[in-house]
């Protein structure tokens, strides 16, 4: 089943009511990599952490360490009584498939993959029309004319932020090279800073004065080398402008702290469904960031460029190509 949840940031942003949210245990089982990874999993800690503060209401997570660690952690949480559980990331498919038909009276809500279980919600992102935005910036903030992007984990859902990405460095600047690397093929592609590092120096080494990174910790090395080596880094997922000031040109914003919120409230408020909920720049599920750490590096022009963009992406007249439909970039 499909639906298009369109309030779920607004839900969010305006939710007052408390009297239900005892009433729920909620837990979060983080994917490879940690809760503070910077990134993903640190987007869902902010999320269960914010609705702690505005509720009271105290949540369990936990931390998996290797792929064998999924199953258990969501069993034991299940066994415990712990509803709604949240699992982040989509290798937590097949866990979460084998524990919630186990389970089926309590509810689960994965996010980045689609589980079709009558007790499972799936939330999934337009990452490529996010990347497309800071793929404009990225092309009007290079000086050479040559940008790069490192992905984490080389699966088709990271080649959609790189090809989301590519097309719009191209749509700012049709001359523009973009260069690609993925880290790994395996989950340690998440959390290895050093390599992330290694591979942002060999694209500033060919020209390159942008990149862009959707790896997850591994992308804390690419903003890292991109700050030493005076260049410009992007971040992902969360708002990772404040890491190096002035050297992170922005953020591809992907709101999974909404998504958690929003999995805990609709349950403590019981408006949870099944089904798949897809967030895009519409429904405020992905965005760019602009803060104080980046606001030197954001001219007027660049503000244009990517409102204008926005604003026809969301209106139709803009289609950003989706790598996951056809696993292909026309880029």
């Amino acid at each position: 089943m499909k639906k298009l949840l369109t309030s779920m940031v607004a839900a969010v942003a305006c939710y007052a009511g408390v009297a239900s949210a005892a009433e729920i245990k909620p837990a979060v089982v983080y994917d490879l990599g940690g809760r503070f990874d910077r990134s993903f999993n640190q987007g869902a800690y902010n999320g269960a952490e914010k609705y702690k503060a505005d509720t009271g209401t105290e949540y369990r997570d936990f931390e998996i360490q290797n792929d064998s660690q999924r199953e258990q952690a969501m069993r034991n949480f299940a066994r415990r009584g712990m509803n709604p559980i949240v699992a982040i990331g989509f290798s937590q498919a097949s866990a979460l498939e084998k524990v919630a038909t186990e389970f089926p009276d309590i509810k689960f809500t994965i996010v980045d993959m689609v589980v079709d279980l009558p007790n499972v919600q799936s939330v999934v992102f337009k990452e490529h029309e996010g990347s497309f935005l800071v793929g404009v910036l990225a092309a009007m903030a290079s000086k050479t004319g040559k940008v790069g992007f490192i992905g984490g984990m080389d699966i088709p859902l990271i080649r959609k932020f790189a090809c989301g990405y590519a097309q719009g460095v191209k749509h700012a600047n049709a001359d523009a090279e973009v260069f690609q690397n993925m880290t790994g093929t395996t989950g340690a592609a998440w959390n290895d800073p050093v390599k992330g590092g290694e591979l942002a120096k060999s694209q500033f080494d060919r020209g390159a004065d942008v990149v862009y990174h959707a790896a997850g910790g591994t992308g804390v090395g690419v903003l890292q080398a991109a700050a030493d080596a005076g260049k410009l880094g992007i971040g992902v997922d969360s708002n990772q402008n404040a890491l190096h000031p002035g050297s992170v040109l922005t953020s591809m914003l992907k709101r999974v702290d909404v998504a958690v919120y929003e999995a805990f409230d609709s349950a403590a408020n019981d408006t949870w469904e099944p089904g798949v909920t897809v967030l895009g720049l519409a429904e405020g599920g992905v965005d760019w960031a602009l803060d104080e750490n980046n606001e030197k590096l954001i001219t007027d022009d660049m503000k244009a460029a990517v409102a204008k963009a926005k604003e026809e992406i969301i209106s139709g007249n803009l289609e950003v190509h989706d790598y996951m439909s056809d696993s292909a970039c026309p880029m």
